[in-house]
């Protein structure tokens, strides 16, 4: 067999499994590993200007198709502590990503040597597998091990730790019969799948509910196709957003406390059914358990056994992957169908569509400063059905889920349950990685901007092109709108006057210039006029430099969006339509 360096045995590893772009940052203690990838040349390498950039660049290079894993490396101590949060953000969206870091000799290791932390330890609870290798004959059976893990079962991030001395011994390795393991991925039986569907066959207003699992399964055509079989109306997840098309007679709308829809809440507090496939029951979907589940009977499948039953137990679970359920419930739907043995939706479904088509919100202001609805307004209907949209946490995402609609999976590209400020940026990077052509927008409030506004030098210096929606009302306004209930308005201001920036009046950062500073193109925004055509100015910008550009959009200061403590009870803030 080959000698080699443990360090390009890893190497060799992630091109067998079908790594080919990797995010990082060097140093020290993982220079043996950039080595191995400078000699075999077969991994872009994309420069991340902060490691836990880097590692929501992995996040969103994932989410971008099936199949993707993204791969993010830092060296030792603070590297890997930085990433823990691109880590933790991936492991609660079920997605895999692979983090490796470098580390200390193994003979220095609790010796409280320079940037030596027990990563290991730290990492293990947002990681389906952390795990620092002492033994360098192992590395090349670990990196084999990580994607087996990252694959099999509910997906997730795996850490690996690489002592210096260990990327740096030589042992023996025969890349040429490599092979990857297969992936375990839980499968639904014949038996339960009729029962489900016998449940749901004799409830009068069944809904689906379509999670996340199902655009990781890469599932949603099988999704489609079983709703229009059965007639039964589809409410999607936030994460599950595109599985169904948003024009689809059977997409019923989102419900929860916050990125919903006034016609989705409403279904689903008329249904009596409700199959959750690949969804996982999150409270900002479901309010409190009591209102959400009263008169109602539950199916839930999800990949995880420990999932049905986490947050209430359902009348029957069902461990499986989605994939596997859906085809298998399309089989048998086809079968009773020809038999006439399904119930005729026909009824139901007209209800849903009529309060899709009357239950609305309003979002045309035409107001000086602009209202933030008629940002979104202007978005959905300027950038089209194929737009894949970014975002990550605030009220700019959530009035993004309520007024822009989704047309295919992995087009909305969205932290879920982690929500860190700053992914938005480097999330985007990663989605033009992985697909080059895309039509890509990120939407951020101005606070979620700031955090990791210093990736954009990375996208200048690596061409990575896309527009980014900036609304600004110099405010944490989601922060501001809870800090409602306590009667204050404190430490959430982030306006200031800016001595260098006078026309801003008073909004502080001046991001036209910080923008421009780190590489790329902006533009400011004052009137709602002129929206499209600063949109139509940032394709033009786009493809002439081949950078990123941002949409500033200055905002009234205050504005607060629709939601709530229970899914019948939110709270509209603004105009809402009932259309006749």
């Amino acid at each position: 067999m080959a000698k080699m360096t443990a360090a390009e045995a890893a190497v060799l590893v992630m091109e067998k499994e079908g790594v080919h772009v990797a995010f990082g940052v060097p140093g020290a203690a993982i220079n043996p590993l950039y080595a191995a990838l400078r000699k075999r040349d077969s991994i872009r390498h994309i420069l991340a200007r902060h490691v836990e950039g880097a590692s929501h660049m992995a996040e969103g290079f994932t989410r971008a198709a099936a199949g993707n894993i993204g791969v993010c490396i830092g060296t030792s101590g603070p590297a890997g502590t930085d990433m823990i949060t691109g880590l933790y953000a991936a492991h609660a969206d079920s997605v895999p990503i692979l983090c490796i870091t470098g580390q200390a000799p193994r003979a220095r290791l609790y010796k409280e040597d320079f940037q030596a932390v027990d990563i290991e330890s730290i990492a293990r609870p947002v990681t389906k597998w952390s795990v620092t290798v002492r033994e360098p004959a192992l590395v090349p059976q670990v990196f084999q091990q990580a994607f087996h893990l990252m694959r099999s079962s509910r997906p997730g991030p795996v850490l690996i730790d690489l002592p210096l001395d260990v990327q740096l011994a030589q042992i023996e390795f025969d890349a040429e019969t490599y092979a990857p393991l297969p992936a375990y991925k839980p499968a639904a039986t014949r038996a339960q799948v009729e029962k489900a569907l016998r449940m749901m066959n004799e409830s009068a207003r069944p809904v689906l509910t379509a999670g996340g699992g199902i655009i990781n399964a890469d599932a949603s055509a099988l999704l489609v196709e079983f709703a229009e079989l059965t007639g039964v109306p589809v409410i999607p997840t936030l994460m599950g957003w595109g599985s169904i098309p948003d024009d689809h007679p059977q997409m019923a709308g989102m419900a929860g406390l916050q990125t919903s829809h006034r016609y989705g809440n409403a279904t689903l507090l008329a249904s009596d059914f409700v199959l959750g496939i690949g969804n996982r029951w999150a409270n900002r979907h479901t309010g409190s358990v009591d209102v959400f589940t009263k008169d109602r009977t539950f199916v839930h499948i999800d990949i995880e056994p420990t999932q049905i039953g986490r947050v209430f137990g359902p009348d029957f679970g069902i461990v499986s992957d989605a994939k596997a359920a859906l085809a298998l419930l399309v089989e048998v739907a086809r079968e009773w169908k020809a038999d006439g043995r399904l119930a005729d939706r026909s009824d139901w479904l007209h209800a849903c569509q009529e309060r899709k088509r009357t239950l609305l919100r309003r979002s045309d202001y035409d107001s000086v400063p602009v209202h933030p609805l008629r940002v979104y307004h202007e978005m959905d209907a300027y950038f089209g059905r194929d737009v894949r949209y970014v975002a990550s946490i605030g009220l700019s995402q959530i009035a993004a889920a309520q007024f822009l609609h989704v047309h295919h999976p992995r087009h909305w590209i969205n932290c879920g349950q982690a929500g860190p400020l700053g992914w938005t940026i480097p999330a985007a990077l990663g989605v033009r990685v992985a697909d080059p052509d895309a039509d890509i927008v990120a939407i951020s409030g101005d606070y979620d901007f700031q955090f990791l506004i210093e990736e954009l030098a990375v996208a200048a210096q690596f061409k990575l092109p896309y527009i980014h929606v900036l609304v600004n009302n110099a405010y944490l306004g989601l922060i501001r709108q809870a800090q409602r209930n306590f009667e204050m308005d404190y430490c959430v201001q982030l306006s200031f006057e800016n001595v260098n920036a006078p026309e801003l009046e008073g909004y502080g950062v001046d991001h036209v210039a910080v923008v421009e500073g780190l590489g790329c193109k902006a533009i400011r925004v004052f009137r709602p006029d002129d929206i499209v055509p600063a949109f139509e100015r940032a394709r033009e910008l786009m493809r002439q430099y081949a950078v990123p550009v941002v949409v500033e959009v200055i905002l009234e200061r205050v504005t607060n969006i629709a939601m709530g403590t229970e899914i019948d009870a939110l709270n509209e803030f603004n105009d809402v339509l009932t259309v006749e």
